[in-house]
């Protein structure tokens, strides 16, 4: 049975995802609830009042510095 290795040549890139594709950004809305969800908490009402509030003063900027 062999086991694979990534080869040692392979550059760094070529291992994980380019930063240019990991951006959230998809040119809809961001709702409270996203905001919640990409924040690893619970959507309860307490953490929808803290995405709203997010959300009003930062925008969909929000979510990105989130999530790159």
């Amino acid at each position: 049975m062999s086991t694979s290795q990534p080869s040692a040549s392979q550059s760094p890139e070529d291992r994980c995802t380019p930063d240019r594709l990991l951006h959230t950004r998809t040119g809809t809305d961001v709702s409270a609830e996203d905001l919640v969800l990409a924040s690893g908490k619970d959507i309860t009402p307490r953490n929808i009042e803290w995405a709203e509030r997010k959300l009003a003063q930062e925008g969909p900027a929000a979510m990105e510095k989130l999530l790159p």
